[in-house]
């Protein structure tokens, strides 16, 4: 009985191939695979960052909207360039928006490169006027590549979280869809509301209970009595011991862990009563105060003027010096 015996191979290498023969069969050449290049690499990253980006994007109002920072060393712009390539085309058939930029310090020592893609021009000229507002000072250079893309430098991208949050707020922003501007935004409140709202976590006091309360001769905290009217109203009569702060620094003068307050704002269970002419103003500055952790902040019912009208004392010395 004659056995078969398994058939053979050999192969013989040869200058950048490598040759194969199994028995008598024909020769085979086996060329190696080409060898990656550092573009190819870079091409590679690229798509992946790209694709990264695209897998977390959101959508709102149709749009597919997304922030990419990424660290890149070298050829930054040209990195994004390629990034914002592979987008465009990935989402060729839908809206998109996206803000790309590199962090971290660059070998060109230059600012960092931030790039606008889009599918509409729209959106790019909208993010132009964001950014100029939202990154004031810090652009070095912009321009519009396309009728959908745009280039710029900007000093110290990602050196704190504002810089995530500004370019996040810029993409929402221009990817929203036209509204009738005669309609409220929606999540936004009429300034009754917002009154309402703050008056709901206050315990206001009417000038006659604040009167009792500034002349109780023991208190559990220090208490202050808060002119926050403008100079115009103060003119007309005020209430004598009364603490004149202008509205537009109160909370700086009152948080204790403000660099500007006052020397009395050491403590956080300081008893602020708060008045304006009508007691509008004081409502909404009496919650800002509580915000802060002041949570004895109040402020009068009907303000200065409910004050004159329940005939307690008020000085309009200067008021009739001004009349004379």
């Amino acid at each position: 009985m004659i056995s078969e015996s398994p058939r053979s191979s050999s192969s013989v290498s040869g200058a950048g191939f490598e040759v194969a023969r199994i028995d008598d069969a024909p020769l085979l050449l086996r060329t190696p695979p080409p060898l990656r290049t550092l573009d190819d690499v870079r091409l590679q990253v690229a798509y992946e960052v790209a694709i990264r980006a695209i897998t977390k994007a959101k959508s709102l109002d149709g749009v597919r909207v997304g922030v990419l920072l990424t660290l890149s060393k070298d050829e930054d712009e040209l990195f994004l360039y390629k990034v914002a390539d592979i987008i465009a085309h990935q989402l060729q058939l839908t809206s998109f928006f996206f803000a790309l930029a590199t962090t971290g310090s660059s070998l060109l020592n230059r600012p960092n490169p931030v790039v606008f893609v889009a599918s509409s021009q729209e959106y790019v000229q909208r993010a132009i006027l964001l950014t100029s507002a939202k990154f004031i000072g810090r652009i070095r250079s912009g321009a519009q590549l396309s009728h959908v893309r745009w280039a710029g430098l900007i000093d110290g991208i990602g050196t704190s979280t504002y810089d995530n949050d500004a370019l996040w707020d810029i993409v929402r922003k221009c990817a929203r869809a036209p509204m009738d501007p005669t309609l409220p935004p929606p999540g936004s409140r009429s300034i009754d509301q917002i009154l309402s709202d703050a008056r709901a976590q206050l315990q206001r006091i009417t000038p006659r209970q604040a009167w009792d309360e500034l002349r109780e001769p023991e208190v559990g905290a220090p208490t202050f009595l808060v002119d926050i009217r403008p100079a115009a109203q103060r003119e007309l009569g005020g209430i004598r011991g009364s603490l004149v702060i202008e509205r537009n620094v109160l909370e700086w003068r009152f948080d204790p862990r403000s660099s500007s307050r006052l020397a009395i704002a050491d403590r956080y269970d300081l008893r602020i009563i708060v008045f304006c002419q009508e007691g509008d103003t004081s409502s909404l500055a009496a919650y800002s105060l509580q915000q802060l952790g002041l949570l004895n902040a109040t402020d009068i019912i009907g303000g200065y003027q409910a004050w004159k009208d329940a005939g307690l004392p008020v000085d309009e010395a200067r008021a009739r010096a001004l009349i004379e």
